[in-house]
């Protein structure tokens, strides 16, 4: 009996110690997390990190030395493979339409999340997102959504003398999405001022969204353009082709959106967030463009803009005028021409793309030499002069020099041009995926 106690009191033992194996003990073990594995985010390319010679590989044909040459280093990064879309944009649109016509025109309980049971509200209400995607709040199909729906929604559409043959049209006015926030460098900058408070760090602006369709008529005197500004956004022929008419806070604003957007389906499948979206800098912009190649003119390497059959390598205005003949008069589809060597779509020619960085024209005497920009985040009242953003990759109506790799200029955060669109970024959180010790 003796034996039997004994083998009892050494298996309680064993188990015992085989427990606490997997217990803290007093050592240090870290803090459990969810595990976190890198991927590829849908519509993006991997561009690994590297160190590359950032600025002009060719003559200054424009003698504005603003692009002086510059070793620097950029941590890898997913990029868009190609320009976002007018489709792609839209579904924001449609996003900020359906967010008002909820809140601000139906007041249905119906599409809004029901509090969990002892979940603090303070009041607030959020929109059911699963709900809408069943039963879309703006559908024009026949028969759906109620009369009373529809009555309360006509708010929405241009009204009176606004309207155009008694037709129900959007007022795109109504469309604004307001956002906020926070301005990291502002924050590091003044983080020994006891003055301040976290809000003076916080942007907050609210940016109607809707392109500027009409800029296919300002940005070209005496050119017959209606049919641009008429279907260009609007009709699915053009779906695929990279959107225009969008102002540089509009650009920024579809990246908060998109980023939030994005950490909504995750949180509702508890799945850890990635880095948040946002515009290249033009460092990034730059090194994605080159595709890894040194000293190149173009992204897709060499000196020429024909290839060996003659055929043009990119949408710009060849010649002088002969703007067909690299196969589109205007824009073309944003998976158009041959991607560079790391993959990406139309880094020049097609449309010009918007960037984070301001433009300075000395930039490049005092950047880091590690992930170099230069931002500043205007305000309405600020000088123009702090108003003006990078622009890069040269566009369908540019002659060849704007398409180099080295080249450029600017525009102002609230133009919209019919030539200037623009791609995301987002970083890559931890290892190198080439690194795989």
């Amino acid at each position: 009996m003796k034996q039997i106690y004994f083998l009892i009191a050494v298996l309680a033992v064993g188990i015992l110690s085989g427990c606490s194996k997997g217990g803290d003990r007093g050592e240090l073990t870290g803090v459990p997390q969810r595990s976190f594995r890198a991927e590829v985010p849908l519509g993006m390319v991997y561009i690994p990190g590297g160190s590359f010679l950032m600025g002009q590989t060719d003559q200054d044909v424009t003698f504005s030395q603003i692009a002086q040459t510059k070793q620097v280093t950029e941590p890898p990064f997913f990029m868009d493979q190609t320009e976002i879309s007018n489709s792609q944009y839209r579904q924001f649109v449609n996003w900020v339409r359906d967010s008002v016509a909820i809140t601000n025109y139906l007041n249905d309980d119906k599409y809004y999340l029901k509090p969990q049971k002892g979940e603090v509200t303070n009041g607030k209400k959020y929109i059911n997102w699963a709900y809408v995607k069943r039963y879309p709040v703006m559908s024009t199909r026949k028969g759906a959504g109620s009369a009373a729906a529809s009555a309360k929604l006509q708010g929405m559409y241009y009204q009176g003398d606004d309207r155009l043959f008694d037709r129900n049209e959007l007022d795109v006015r109504l469309l604004k999405y307001n956002y906020a926030q926070m301005v990291l460098r502002d924050a590091a900058n003044y983080k020994d001022d006891k003055s301040k408070k976290r809000s003076d760090f916080i942007f907050r602006d609210t940016v109607p969204v809707y392109p500027d369709t009409l800029v296919w008529l300002s940005d070209f005197s005496y050119a017959a353009n209606e049919p641009m500004t008429e279907s260009y956004f609007s009709h699915p022929a053009y779906r695929n082709y990279p959107v225009v008419g969008v102002t540089w806070r509009q650009a920024e604003a579809f990246t908060v959106w998109r980023t939030r957007y994005n950490e909504a389906y995750k949180d509702s499948r508890h799945i850890p967030h990635r880095a948040p979206y946002d515009l290249p800098t033009e460092g990034e912009f730059e090194y994605a463009a080159r595709g890894g190649r040194v000293g190149t003119d173009y992204p897709w390497g060499g000196p020429y803009i024909k290839n060996a059959k003659g055929c043009l390598l990119a949408n710009f205005k060849p010649g002088r005028g002969n703007y067909t003949d690299d196969g589109g008069a205007y824009t073309v589809s944003v998976k158009s021409y041959f991607p560079n060597d790391f993959g990406l779509y139309n880094m020049a020619g097609n449309v010009a793309e918007w960037t984070l960085s301001a433009f300075d024209e000395s930039a490049s005497t005092f950047v880091h030499d590690l992930a170099p920009t230069f931002n500043y985040h205007a305000k309405p009242n600020d000088a123009p002069v702090l108003k003006r953003k990078v622009v890069r990759g040269g566009s369908w109506k540019d002659v060849g020099f704007f398409l180099q790799n080295s080249t450029r200029t600017f525009e102002y955060q609230d133009t919209a041009k019919s030539y200037i669109g623009f791609r995301c970024v987002t970083h890559y959180l931890g290892r190198d995926i080439k690194d795989k010790r």
